[in-house]
């Protein structure tokens, strides 16, 4: 089945674990499908995630930032998504243009219409099919940011050093897309348990692709 659907959200949404855990039920199920992330996916893209997430890297202007997000995706389509697209394939993407949108836009206050620009040439125009939103209070979402950093001794990524402000203004701008494209990005509560949040996004899968076999 060719799909592409995206997950979104602010750090510590819960986003990540309920792509892996979708990835998991769809292997059972022996569904072939693609689980990818940005910024990665690609040897290049591993690269420039590591210097975006590196917390030393303080001093990188927002236009930098902007810009390295887009050379790590243009690298990703070329080489993962399109490939796996054209082949028919399901792409399961953690992170992907609504996130640059909430960002870079929102939270670095870049202007819409230069990040719009970026985004609309041929070879980064590629936009989703569905998108699951995890959406929850950014107080609750950092801390439990926090506690997965702590748990794993590991230091804060750059976004996770941000003030609270900065998260506030990434929601918000990702609940403005919410608004603005409603039969593409789709709210999930990410409050709750991983398994109560599961099931949101299994409901949600089964009415959008009723044929697939969700788990």
């Amino acid at each position: 089945m060719r799909a592409f659907i995206t997950f979104e959200g602010i750090e510590g949404s819960g986003k990540t674990t309920q792509i892996q855990l979708l990835s998991v039920g769809l292997d059972r199920a022996e569904v072939e499908h693609v689980l990818t992330r940005e910024p990665g996916g690609t040897d290049v893209g591993n690269q420039i995630r590591r210097l975006l997430l590196d917390p030393s890297n303080r001093d990188l202007t927002p236009l930098a930032e902007l810009l390295l997000y887009q050379a790590a995706r243009a690298q990703h389509l070329a080489r993962v998504i399109v490939p796996a697209l054209a082949e028919e394939k399901l792409v399961l993407c953690d992170r992907y243009k609504d996130a640059t949108r909430a960002y870079q836009g929102g939270g670095r206050h870049l202007p819409t219409e230069l990040v719009e620009q970026l985004n609309r040439l041929d070879l980064l125009a590629l936009e989703p099919d569905l998108t699951l939103l995890f959406d929850i209070d950014p107080a609750a979402s950092l801390a439990r940011a926090f506690r997965r950093e702590g748990s794993a001794a590991s230091p804060q990524n750059r976004f996770e050093q941000e003030e609270m402000e900065f998260h506030r203004r990434v929601r918000e701008s990702y609940l403005d897309l919410a608004r603005a494209h409603p039969q593409r990005i789709r709210l999930v509560d990410a409050a709750g348990s991983i398994e109560e949040v599961h099931q949101r996004v299994i409901a949600l899968l089964k009415n959008r692709f009723p044929l697939l076999a969700w788990s």
